[in-house]
């Protein structure tokens, strides 16, 4: 078989996510749950060039063999949380109340913290923060209001080692 990786490529990334997953099953044989447009396309360019060029040699085999023995496997699936009751070998979940998170000061706390030529004041609430007026659910959410980007919240104030011993 005389393959061009490259214009397969180039034609499986034209693909629609449907007609990849098709694609998938012709390849391997089996159907796939992925969704993730890029790996599928990743792993049928893989196996058509593992059949136009060959595959793994014997040695590769043999070393992949021996890692997988050396490896630590888990030899039993992990137990269920407390309250959780799995049924029709699903998984069940169950949504656990949080509790006061050990790195916040207590309810009522002014948190400081100076940001480019000016001092944030963030007032920590019984259920979420209040900054400018405004409550936000987290920290990182009143950490974005401030920066325009994501960040953790508990970083930028500086209250990652809060109650740890190690402050």
């Amino acid at each position: 078989m005389n393959l061009n990786v490259g214009k397969e490529v180039t034609a499986l990334r034209q693909m629609t996510l449907s007609e990849l997953r098709r694609r998938f099953a012709e390849v391997f044989g089996e159907p796939t749950q992925a969704r993730h447009k890029d790996w599928l396309v990743k792993r049928i360019a893989w196996r058509l060039q593992a059949r136009a060029e060959g595959d793994l040699s014997e040695r590769a085999r043999k070393r992949a063999a021996e890692l997988a023995n050396e490896a630590d496997l888990r030899l039993a699936p992990p137990r269920a949380a407390k309250g959780t009751k799995p049924s029709n070998g699903r998984t069940a979940t169950a949504s656990v109340p949080p509790g006061p998170d050990g790195r916040l000061p207590p309810p009522g706390t002014i948190l400081t913290r100076p940001y480019k030529g000016r001092i944030i004041e963030v007032r920590v609430l019984p259920k979420g923060f209040e900054y400018e007026g405004e409550v936000y659910r987290s920290l990182s959410a009143v950490a974005k209001a401030v920066t325009g980007s994501h960040c953790n919240g508990f970083h930028f104030f500086q209250l990652s080692n809060m109650n740890r011993g190690d402050a």
